[in-house]
């Protein structure tokens, strides 16, 4: 029986955050960006630290409140685990624009990255890693792991450069390009379920998760493939993703949090999520720059990779000597990726496809239920 998550290090508080108030009728004084008062500080180069402790790219002038919050409580239910090496020993990060320090949240860990991952079910159950697409977090399954948990020992975790795990500037321990993730997940995998399992994935990751079970078949049990791109047609990023990947623009767009998380999120389906929900997935932008800088990193690597990625994942797919039991789940609503070409594909493989009318792109997240 294979041992259950480990807790890393000390224990870990999640960043300070404040959920959504009603608006006030009058307008709020917008803080001034501040510096510490030593260049070697930790915190130095500052926005509204009193409010959002982060780096010198953190969002402020919100309206919050104090009180628990969805990110506070979905913090609570998982572990940090650590998993791949970091490269190289470049000292302090800093940012791409001004060169100042940045702040812990952009430092890349001492030696190993640190995930952050949250289990449901018995580890005595057969093992099902779910896997998030572009740009979104663990806490897309939220509404799959109960489900689960009566049958498997399901695990959830948030990619390098998302949620709660740890977002290292580029060039300093990971450059966020495809091979990376690639790599990295072989190195969480065998963290988290050194033995047999199920992987589920999602979107754009989905051509780094087959180049993973390729070399691993041994290991699986069942691919589920949620709305991946496969055909020609996807190898494009949809504008609201490849917006990040441009030059001055994108970085600046990826520090927006309503850009960032709001509008990619809405933009590739019918979605109406609440607003207690929007403020988790905005919270990793609001608190620092970092997620800015990875999502603009991994906009990039996708742009150049992308195409090699899905040619190879068609290739895999296709070959005699694939034999992994693969099943597709597409959510016909999607707005980023079309379903022209996607049944043909898996339907000459003779790979099941299960149909779901009314999810969008980030099926999960849409109709995570069903």
């Amino acid at each position: 029986m294979a041992p259950p998550l480990a807790v890393v290090g000390p224990a870990v508080t999640a960043p300070s955050f404040r959920t959504a108030m009603p608006c006030r009728p009058w307008p709020r004084k917008l803080h001034s960006w501040r510096r510490a008062a030593r260049p070697n500080d930790e915190d130095y180069y500052l926005i509204d630290a009193e409010e959002s402790i982060g780096d010198g790219f953190s969002f402020s002038g919100g309206k919050y409140g104090e009180g628990p919050n969805k990110s506070d409580e979905w913090f609570a239910q998982g572990k940090m685990v650590n998993a791949y090496p970091v490269y190289g020993d470049k000292g302090k990060a800093k940012d791409p624009f001004f060169g100042l320090t940045m702040g812990s949240g952009s430092q890349p860990s001492d030696d190993v990255f640190r995930w952050f991952c949250v289990e449901a079910g018995s580890s005595s159950n057969p093992k099902v890693l779910l896997i998030h697409g572009l740009p979104s977090q663990a806490y897309s399954y939220r509404s799959v792991l109960p489900i689960l948990s009566d049958k498997y020992h399901a695990i959830a975790f948030d990619w390098l450069g998302f949620g709660f795990s740890d977002k290292p500037q580029p060039k300093y321990g990971f450059d966020y390009t495809l091979d990376e993730y690639t790599a990295s997940l072989e190195s969480l995998v065998n963290a988290v379920a050194p033995d047999k399992l199920s992987i589920v994935v999602q979107g754009y990751f989905a051509p780094v998760a087959v180049k993973y079970a390729s070399e691993h078949q041994d290991k699986l049990n069942h691919l589920v493939l949620v709305n991946p791109p496969i055909t020609d047609k996807h190898v494009k990023l949809p504008s609201s993703l490849a917006s990040f990947s441009n030059f001055l623009m994108g970085e600046i767009f990826s520090q927006d949090p309503l850009r960032a998380s709001d509008k990619v999120l809405t933009s590739c389906g019918p979605y109406m999520m609440k607003e207690e929900d929007a403020m988790v997935y905005r919270r990793p932008y609001l608190v620092s720059g970092s997620s800015g800088f990875a999502l603009n990193a991994i906009s990039k690597a996708m742009k150049k990779d992308l195409k090699a990625y899905i040619e190879s994942m068609r290739s895999v797919l296709g070959s005699d000597s694939w034999k992994t039991k693969t099943t597709i789940c597409w959510g016909m609503r999607d707005r980023w990726l079309s379903y022209d070409g996607v049944e043909d594909f898996f339907g000459r493989l003779n790979q099941k496809i299960v149909e779901l009318p009314m999810a969008g792109h980030h099926v999960q997240e849409d109709r995570g239920e069903e």
